[in-house]
């Protein structure tokens, strides 16, 4: 029996290692914004997760995010600094998991930086509030399954492709190192 990558007559994986990697990080990462964030993933126990939000993907790969220093991720953090990352950007593309080492710090500079009027619902005392805390996120791997030229030309191919019963989707997917 045929898999479906190997009905697919035009090339669908690709992985991609350095600067590649961190663009794709950057492209997914920041179009997505939101992820699940687990942590405790390699203590043998249930992986912890909870939603947040990306605040900056810089440069080297590295993904920002604020916290409250009694936060249970911070907790968790500090036992554990291995995290992996899940982004969903919709139905049909945008998919990215990362793992990667997590540290804590009190970055003054960052939280101003990061700081929304919106946050002070978490952070009563505003951006001076102490709890504040940010999370830099060094990815090391991943994987991402995306499309190659749109939603829309997806869409197309895959109407195509059911109607001549032909495996057509526009689908790429591959490991990444950073």
């Amino acid at each position: 029996m045929n898999s479906i990558n190997k009905n697919q007559p035009e090339d669908n994986y690709e992985s991609l290692a350095g600067d590649a990697a961190v663009d794709k990080i950057k492209e997914l990462a920041e179009k997505i914004d939101t992820c699940f964030f687990c942590t405790a993933i390699s203590q043998g126990v249930a992986v912890k997760t909870r939603p947040m939000t990306v605040q900056e993907v810089d440069e080297e790969g590295n993904l920002w995010f604020l916290s409250a220093s009694d936060s249970h991720t911070n907790a968790e953090i500090q036992n554990d600094s291995s995290v992996q990352l899940f982004f969903q950007g919709s139905s049909h593309s945008d998919f990215l998991t990362l793992y990667g080492k997590a540290s804590v710090s009190t970055d003054k500079a960052r939280i101003e930086k990061y700081w929304k009027p919106l946050l002070k619902t978490w952070f009563t005392e505003g951006k001076d509030d102490p709890r504040i805390t940010v999370i830099k996120v060094a990815a090391a791997s991943g994987y991402y399954w995306d499309n190659k030229h749109g939603n829309a030309v997806a869409f197309v191919k895959m109407v195509a492709g059911a109607v001549m019963g032909k495996t057509l989707d526009d689908s790429i997917e591959g490991k990444l190192t950073v």
